[in-house]
């Protein structure tokens, strides 16, 4: 990746005195996100990150904003040095490149899982956020969900969306939408996974790639971490993890007390719309983006989804629908496993 020189200059320009070194200036690239950001590391001492984040793409202000909101909880979010709104750069604090998703292990995992359990529960204490970011409306949340008849069923399966199988996705759709909105309203970061939070030196969890942050249901961040669309963890884990943040948040006072079955409805419903909306994006990063390491993604999320649609018989038409009409389609994809299989071996190997 060609590093622009006038993101160069800019950063001699605006390097604190104190990273300036007698070594010629470079930046080096680094792999970035499923966004348009583009991230190279300075070679000062301790280095920096500099970043192209072209306006027309992405929100720097939100970014901005929400790293200072977050820091003042105690997150551990990025020191911005400098910031150009105009061309769209970034110098940012070094997190390194410990991203939690290599150091988890059935080892590891409950530790860390822990940490990251407390950072989010500061996150859903930031008070007063609702003046800062958007809220996960319904309009939000079903257009998200709406990628998946577009995107994956339609462009990438090549599938033809009837009316009446239309009118099926539009009631499971709101039958997510009602669960969702039901839940208590916290800060979501909207993306808490295992690639965007990253172990530093110290022990903390950094958190990245928070700009996109609303307000919605005190469920979507968690089941994001441990229904990870990179790994795989045994049901029975989970459960007990989700429940025990839910004690965790009471104790907080961030929710208030409901029955554990109605919890981890919450959870699961929750979860099923950010998978049926991760379908779709996953699929829309292949065609319109390029990106198709994304692909080999796909299978674990089809198994998310299908595991989770198990439990609730009022989604038992969505499932027969998907078994008997997006399976075989996806089957004849290169990028297909067995789905009953997927997101095990990533968990071995780690």
């Amino acid at each position: 990746m060609p590093v622009d020189p006038s993101l160069a200059e800019w950063v001699e320009r605006f390097l604190p005195d104190r990273y300036q070194t007698n070594a010629p200036r470079s930046l080096s690239p680094l792999n970035g996100d499923a966004g348009f950001r583009c991230y190279f590391r300075v070679n000062c001492e301790p280095s920096l990150l500099a970043v192209s984040a072209p306006p027309e793409h992405e929100n720097n202000k939100a970014f901005v904003d929400i790293a200072l909101l977050l820091k003042r909880r105690g997150v551990h979010t990025p020191v911005i040095y400098a910031v150009d709104y105009q061309q769209g750069y970034l110098l940012l604090e070094d997190f390194g490149d410990q991203l939690l998703l290599p150091q988890l292990n059935s080892q590891s995992v409950e530790d860390l899982y822990q940490r990251a359990e407390s950072v989010l529960l500061a996150i859903q204490q930031v008070p007063d956020a609702e003046a800062v970011i958007p809220h996960y409306d319904r309009h939000k949340l079903l257009d998200e969900m709406r990628l998946f008849p577009e995107w994956f069923a339609g462009q990438l399966l090549g599938l033809e969306i009837s009316e009446s199988e239309q009118q099926l996705l539009d009631q499971t759709f709101e039958q997510l939408l009602d669960s969702a909105l039901s839940q208590p309203t916290v800060m979501v970061h909207r993306d808490f996974h295992s690639r965007n939070l990253m172990l530093l030196g110290n022990g903390d969890i950094g958190v990245i790639d928070f700009q996109d942050a609303v307000t919605g249901p005190l469920t979507y961040d968690l089941v994001s971490l441990l229904r990870d669309c990179y790994i795989r963890w045994p049901v029975a884990d989970v459960s007990r993890w989700a429940l025990n943040y839910y004690r965790r948040a009471v104790a907080a006072g961030i929710a208030t007390p409901v029955s554990d079955k109605q919890f981890l409805r919450w959870f699961d419903l929750m979860g099923l719309q950010r998978h049926i909306k991760v379908l779709g994006i996953f699929a829309r990063l292949f065609l319109r983006d390029g990106k198709v390491g994304y692909l080999n993604d796909l299978p674990l999320v089809i198994r998310y989804t299908l595991e989770q649609l198990d439990s609730y018989p009022e989604l038992h038409n969505f499932k027969y629908w998907f078994e008997q009409r997006v399976l075989p389609a996806a089957h004849k994809q290169s990028w297909y496993q067995p789905w009953q299989q997927a997101g095990d071996s990533q968990r071995e190997s780690l």
